[in-house]
């Protein structure tokens, strides 16, 4: 007997989203059925929505939720266990299939996903997308952990494994941003330049670890930097004072902020050691064009960070254990809150920049 789900549909034809009423088949041997608490709203779905399709989609990757169905393969959960639903499989060196991605048949076509859905009530997933957790933990604002936390934290302690006494700066200081900033305070880095175009988000920043602002509507963000960073005992190899930071995070994925991030990295200490390092960790929707010359002559990195570089298992008590110690303010962290009936004035409130953290979906 399946189970009874409020799905969020994106048509075909359409940006405008609908809700439908459909039965979610009895999980395969490896999926299961979780009864969603809330579900987080992320940027990224905002690309999914505006992206050419062929078919219906259905959407949203990070919530909290409880276990009600499991297949007969599944052995890390069982019915009654709290979970986090993520995008990234939960320990995939572990792994020894793919796991399923979730299709759903639907009034006007068959609807897929990009490997769960959780702009639901109900969702069905492969096993691997879900982490069993404390069932003490909050059950609204947890939710974001599955794909802003991890993915904004995660760039800094795993893809670039910031060290303490290091510089960082953080262009785009929304959810993922945020938490970048977080992971670098929990990493020792010092300074933590935020870097936006809005005042107000980058003095919310603040409160979460950030020891700068610069609006980049207001200053050049490279001058900037440049002028927060100096060296007097560094050097490069044209014998001017080393400047820059260790490390820059672009989690927007513009063409402006992706050419930035490499000419804020210090350069390269001539002969002791080498430059910065740019991390792109928003999704990219245009091309970009570096400077290869000061990427050469400056010996500095550009490298790319795909969901924190995060293995959920490993990584989600972590983040858990920050929340729980305070370090991580999830609860300042949601601005926003709204019901699956409102999911297109949610898209919208995002899409206009007028969320200031982190957006969720609350479910009855």
């Amino acid at each position: 007997m399946g189970t009874r789900a409020r799905v969020v549909v994106l048509p075909q034809g359409t940006d405008t989203l609908r809700i439908e009423e459909i039965d979610l088949p009895d999980p395969s041997p490896t999926q299961v059925v979780v009864k969603q608490y809330a579900s987080g709203v992320c940027h990224s779905q905002l690309h999914q929505m505006h992206r050419p399709r062929k078919s219906p989609v259905i959407l949203g990757h990070e919530s909290t939720g409880v276990i009600t169905k499991v297949g007969s393969a599944v052995q890390h959960v069982r019915e009654g266990d709290l979970v986090l639903v993520t995008w990234v499989p939960r320990n995939a060196s572990a792994a020894d299939s793919l796991p399923l991605r979730a299709v759903l048949d639907v009034s006007d076509g068959v609807a897929q996903s990009e490997n769960v859905f959780t702009w639901a009530d109900n969702t069905l997933c492969d096993q691997q997308y879900v982490v069993k957790v404390d069932p003490h933990i909050k059950k609204d604002v947890t939710a974001i952990i599955g794909c802003a936390v991890m993915t904004g934290a995660g760039a800094v302690i795993n893809t670039a494994n910031v060290q303490p006494g290091q510089s960082v700066a953080i262009f785009g200081v929304g959810g993922v941003g945020l938490c970048a900033v977080v992971g670098a305070k929990m990493a020792g880095a010092d300074p933590i330049i935020a870097v936006d175009l809005d005042s107000a988000k980058l003095e919310f920043a603040k409160k979460f670890g950030a020891t700068h602002g610069i609006n980049a509507s207001v200053d050049d963000p490279v001058e900037a930097i440049h002028a927060l960073t100096t060296c007097t005992d560094r050097f490069t190899i044209m014998r001017a004072p080393v400047s820059g930071v260790d490390f820059a995070f672009d989690c927007i994925g513009v063409k402006q902020t992706m050419e930035q991030i490499v000419p804020v990295c210090r350069s390269g200490h001539f002969g002791v050691c080498d430059g910065g390092t740019a991390v792109l960790v928003g999704i990219p929707s245009t091309p970009v064009e570096l400077s290869a010359i000061d990427v050469v002559v400056n010996e500095k990195h550009f490298i790319g960070s795909i969901g924190g570089s995060c293995a959920p298992d490993r990584d989600f008590p972590r983040f858990l254990e920050w929340e729980d110690n305070g370090d991580l303010d999830l609860e300042a962290m949601v601005t926003a809150r709204y019901s699956i009936d409102q999911i297109n004035e949610a898209t919208t409130a995002l899409a206009e920049g007028r969320i200031s953290g982190r957006a969720i979906l609350e479910f009855d």
